[in-house]
């Protein structure tokens, strides 16, 4: 399998302090995507489910996992690997929001086993009206296991867009439901915050998810 990065705590793609966990692989190649980097299998990337489980459990044990969140990339273009990777993940949190490109009515149940909501749809740019938890209005969020009704319901009737802003070896990533061309808003952050210090700004990389 291939996952690009994993990130804590992640509180604005669904209700807590979540685990985030992007996937590599997605043949869409949608217009505007905040991850074109991640469209690509690139093999320093590559990697098995139980080495991520065993990154998250070490995250576990100092931290309160409320979910996990998981996109890409496309999960679903790794069916396999996504199901075996939640699998492991339920024992932590069985909380798990799953996005992609797929409708659901593309996908077996036995590829949506163990994920409790369901965030499908391809990404259309002219349709990036800031809805929440979507990135364009025709995704529909779609709650597969009934006992996180409630919690969602309360969720998304009182939530609204938001963006953090993570530090790591690669630059500056910015989680979260982005409106098209906020990377000019991005990069004046970076000049404006101490995340430019330090940083080669013909090298760095502002990734958006």
């Amino acid at each position: 399998m291939y996952v690009a990065r994993i990130l804590y705590p992640v509180e604005v793609l669904g209700p807590g302090k979540r685990v985030g966990i992007w996937f590599c692989g997605c043949p869409r190649r949608c217009k505007g995507c905040s991850n074109p980097e991640l469209w690509h299998f690139q093999p320093r990337y590559r990697t098995t489910p139980q080495e991520i489980y065993a990154l998250i459990l070490r995250i576990a044990n100092e931290n309160e996992i409320d979910g996990f969140t998981i996109t890409g990339g496309d999960p679903l273009y790794q069916p396999e690997a996504l199901a075996e990777l939640i699998s492991l993940l339920r024992g932590i949190s069985e909380d798990i929001l799953v996005y992609t490109g797929y409708r659901r009515e593309e996908l077996s149940d036995e590829a949506l086993r163990g994920i409790a909501v369901l965030i499908d749809g391809e990404y259309i740019e002219e349709r990036n009206t800031d809805c929440l938890l979507r990135g364009s209005d025709n995704q529909r969020i779609l709650i597969l296991e009934e006992k996180w009704k409630d919690r969602y319901e309360r969720y998304l009737s009182s939530a609204r867009n938001q963006i953090q802003n993570f530090m790591t070896g690669d630059g500056v990533i910015s989680v979260g439901i982005h409106r098209p061309g906020f990377l000019g808003d991005l990069n004046e952050y970076i000049k404006r915050t101490n995340y430019g210090k330090g940083l080669d700004t013909s090298e760095r990389k502002e990734k958006k998810d």
